[in-house]
């Protein structure tokens, strides 16, 4: 398993902890620090079930200075995440072909 994780944010936290409990080998990202690239994100948000635009965090102040009611396509949604990580939502999880955003952090558990 894979974890997209962001060490100050409590939900990150909680959900690698569940899985640290759980005894899982698990690959902890910290995606600010290492960005996903283009191919990465397009494949988790295949994964996810989602959009883009739904991977992004609209409370952040970021979005609301550059992106709050812009019209942009899924490539430029995905460029925007590259470009200001900080608009990822977190945590993402991943096993094989699937993956879920750990809010609340026991939906990790439908992966195991």
């Amino acid at each position: 398993m894979k974890i997209y994780h962001n060490p100050r944010c409590g939900k990150s936290r909680d959900t690698l902890n569940i899985l640290l409990e759980k005894d899982v080998n698990v690959e902890v990202v910290e995606y600010l620090n290492d960005v996903p690239t283009k191919a990465e994100l397009e494949s988790i948000l295949n994964k996810l079930g989602i959009s883009a635009e739904e991977l992004v965090r609209k409370n952040e102040a970021v979005y609301k200075e550059l992106y709050k009611g812009k019209s942009m396509s899924e490539s430029d949604w995905i460029d925007a995440m590259i470009a200001q990580p900080k608009l990822i939502e977190r945590p993402i999880v991943v096993k094989g072909d699937r993956a879920i955003i750990g809010r609340p952090p026991e939906k990790v558990l439908e992966l195991l």
